[in-house]
């Protein structure tokens, strides 16, 4: 087989990144080359799984600054703006979603030379970014262009489903136009920046309102059938639903004696409220708290400050953990709904509670609550009684612990991460092939 070079761009966050170290993962194995072009706070931590490095900056580096932790500007932004999560999501447009985008945008436009420079020495045969603003240098190379949608897939907008970011149900559709009203509001200006300077540096004009392009050679998004919403919003034949993208480099999780030694009638959980969302200590050690006094057993992934959380006697926890390994051994997970916790849990059949911060995490809980597989609470107004109680609930329901195990073996069965990669590897062998040819490469609409 041809060996491919294959250029992964994923936006600096452990979610994101992750995606695509498991894609990365097997591409490698399939005997391809793999670089990331991931942003500089990554350095070292990419190469050890085989990956090739390129990094590159999205602001100018500060020289007084020391060594930071992957992702760190992404854990600072939250720990900063975490009081904006208290609000509704309406108004979280005009507070935390619009300078959120804002702030990708600039690192779009920072990082815009630097990746041109990376792709012109690694020509690589196809590119893939997972994030939710364009970096054009990806899609006016000449090569193929692959866009990942590792959030809720409300993050490609319909007229018949809810609008991604709302958090809102799908059988309120009254609700949702003060919210796509809002939203225009407060982003349609900085779209219409962005737009034309995605246009000046030679890609095609951006979807209305909509940050990212449609029309690419392939566009992959993580979520189960049995929680889609293509019923409602169908998609077009250039998109792949991918229902599961587990990946492969966990390393593995030996239950420690605390918690593999339990009373009779106790469960274990596992809590996590993702990479980000542990940045707001409050809140952590509120729900730690609340649990103290709990029967159950609790594997606690403490976040990037785990040295100011302090865990109670029933549980067990450390800054990071291999979450997908962690995962088959528990019966429950409390989560803040990130995409990639919430379907790497149905992926393995269990139930969660949802505790949401912010962005796709809204919609995640709602889905997750309206089809019920698992139980949505205000997450900075529940009581310590309201979330045991949702735990107890889940736990006591045999019925739905039996049709989620079930669907967590169809999901599986569908092997979600082979057919990413493969998907990816199509695409990129038949533009290798044209080069090889000395035949014009396939353009994608944005070449």
């Amino acid at each position: 087989m041809t060996k491919l070079t294959v250029l992964f761009l994923p936006e600096s966050a452990y979610g994101p990144t992750n995606q695509c170290i498991g894609l990365g993962d097997l591409l490698l194995k399939r005997g391809h080359r793999v670089i990331f072009a991931s942003e500089s706070s990554w350095a070292g931590r990419l190469s050890p799984l085989g990956f090739e490095e390129r990094l590159v900056d999205l602001a100018e580096p500060d020289p007084d600054a020391g060594e930071e932790d992957a992702g760190q500007f992404w854990t600072d932004f939250i720990a900063e703006t975490a009081p904006e999560f208290c609000k509704p999501t309406t108004e979280q447009l005009e507070t935390f979603v619009r300078p959120t985008y804002q702030a990708l945008i600039d690192g779009a436009k920072y990082a815009e030379p630097a990746l041109r420079a990376i792709i012109a020495e690694t020509r690589p045969d196809v590119l893939v970014e997972d994030n939710v603003v364009l970096f054009p240098a990806l899609t006016t190379s000449g090569a193929p262009f692959v866009r990942i949608v590792s959030c809720n897939p409300l993050e490609v907008p319909g007229s018949d489903v809810a609008p991604g970011l709302s958090g809102l149900a799908q059988d309120d559709p009254a609700a949702w136009e003060p919210f796509r009203a809002e939203f225009e509001r407060t982003h349609r200006e900085m779209w219409e920046a962005f737009n034309a300077w995605v246009v000046e540096q030679g890609a095609a004009p951006l979807p209305e309102l909509e940050f990212m392009p449609r029309d690419n050679a392939a566009n992959l998004y993580v979520y189960p059938e049995e929680a889609d919403y293509t019923g409602r919003r169908p998609l077009d034949p250039g998109w792949h639903r991918i229902d599961s993208s587990v990946r492969l480099t966990d390393d593995a999780y030996e239950l420690p004696a605390e918690v593999a030694d339990r009373p009779a009638g106790s469960a274990l959980v596992y809590v996590s409220l993702g990479s980000l969302g542990g940045a707001d200590v409050a809140l952590m050690q509120r729900i730690v708290d609340a649990l103290a006094d709990s029967p159950h057993r609790f594997i606690v992934s403490k976040g990037p400050v785990a040295e100011k959380i302090t865990l109670a006697a029933n549980m067990v926890g450390a800054a990071t953990l291999p979450q997908t390994t962690v995962i088959p051994q528990v019966d429950l997970v409390i989560t803040h709904g990130g995409n990639n916790t919430t379907t790497e849990t149905l992926h393995f059949g269990k139930p969660m509670v949802l505790l949401p911060l912010f962005w796709d995490q809204y919609d995640n809980a709602q889905r997750m609550h309206e089809l019920g597989y698992g139980i949505r609470l205000k997450t900075y107004e529940f009581t310590p009684a309201e979330l045991n109680g949702a735990v107890e609930t889940l736990l006591a329901d045999t019925e739905l612990r039996a049709r989620l195990a079930a669907i967590g073996e169809r999901i599986r069965a569908r092997d979600g991460l082979r057919k990413a990669a493969e998907i990816i590897e199509s695409v990129g062998l038949e533009h290798a092939h044209a080069r090889e040819a000395g035949l014009e490469p396939a353009a994608t609409a944005q070449a």
